[in-house]
């Protein structure tokens, strides 16, 4: 008898989580950036929520909450209710960098969130100021050596995918460079732009316009190959610095709890978002390398978090890096 009550439980619930995944989505959808507005992660955000929003017929809503490296607005997503109607856009430094730098992290990535589908991989490049008297990565690290003293690179906050990169390049340079922390990659393109600040390590997509319109210098990828979009900038290991990389990913995170048929409903939308021509171009053209379909479960997504989470951690560890709270 127990048996019997306890499975005609099971089946009631399976009947209305599919009741709820049928209705769902039945009113605007809110996406929440971690990360200030008018920065890398922002633009192919926006790219994506306008796609999604034809693909699901519901507006989607596009939120930044910049602070503290995405795990502010990280946090607002896993404490949000779990119907389907806040998602995230995260990435390395929010799901990776953050389980380290913290010594009490203000959520746990792979148990406090429901994982909906990796989408990309973005290599970071390193810049420089116009003025800077380099031209390669060569004459950067003699010049860093010499001058480290004076020098300041920025970032779109502490503990961000535009901070740990640069740290890193830092740690292999054997340099200690003063870190200035903005509200955004935006915000620190301007000032690197302004000559405020000497370098940063920042997103392609915002990146390669600048050096491509010659107001900053590019001075590496700091990826395994050359980007089409830039094909003329060398990697660090091209120019002789091994071990140095750094693709940031993006992915898309439910609270944990979001009933398991809304979770497959959003992971086949952003499937079938991603792969439409134009949408892949308009990425493709930012600099975003599309992971294959294969790469996008979010059975996937979980395990490549805990491993993501190892794999950063030994990296942070040995160079030192950690947040104060």
């Amino acid at each position: 008898m127990l048996g019997r009550v306890l499975a005609a439980l099971i089946a009631i619930a399976a009947c209305a989580q599919a009741g709820v995944a049928q209705e769902w989505p039945n009113r605007p959808l809110t996406l929440v950036v971690p990360f200030a507005a008018g920065g890398g992660i922002d633009a192919t955000a926006r790219v994506q929520a306008l796609a999604l929003s034809e693909v699901l017929g519901q507006s989607v809503i596009v939120e930044n909450i910049g602070a503290a490296g995405g795990t502010v607005g990280s946090a607002r997503v896993a404490k949000s209710a779990t119907d389907g109607y806040t998602f995230l856009i995260g990435n390395t430094g929010t799901h990776a960098y953050s389980q380290w730098l913290y010594k009490k992290p203000p959520y746990d990535a792979a148990a406090d969130f429901q994982p909906i589908g990796l989408v990309s991989e973005s290599p970071r490049i390193l810049v420089a100021r116009k003025d800077l008297p380099v031209d390669n990565l060569q004459g950067f690290i003699d010049y860093a050596k010499a001058n480290q003293a004076k020098m300041q690179f920025g970032s779109a906050g502490v503990g961000s995918g535009t901070h740990v990169p640069c740290a890193l390049l830092n740690i292999a340079l054997g340099v200690n460079i003063v870190h200035v922390p903005y509200r955004g990659a935006g915000n620190a393109m301007q000032d690197l732009l302004g000559g405020r600040i000497d370098y940063m390590c920042d997103t392609i997509q915002t990146g390669m316009e600048q050096v491509r319109s010659g107001t900053v210098k590019g001075l590496a990828v700091m990826a395994p190959q050359r980007v089409p979009i830039l094909p003329d900038l060398p990697t660090t290991g091209e120019q002789g610095l091994k071990d140095v990389e750094a693709s940031v990913w993006n992915a898309f995170f439910f609270p944990k709890g979001t009933p398991e048929p809304i979770v497959r409903k959003m992971n086949q939308a952003i499937g079938t978002m991603i792969d439409r021509p134009d949408v892949k171009q308009r990425l493709e053209a930012l600099g975003l390398v599309i992971v294959g379909p294969e790469r996008r479960s979010p059975e996937y997504l979980a395990g490549f978090v805990r491993t993501e989470v190892e794999r950063w951690g030994e990296a942070i560890r040995a160079a030192g890096i950690s947040v104060s709270q």
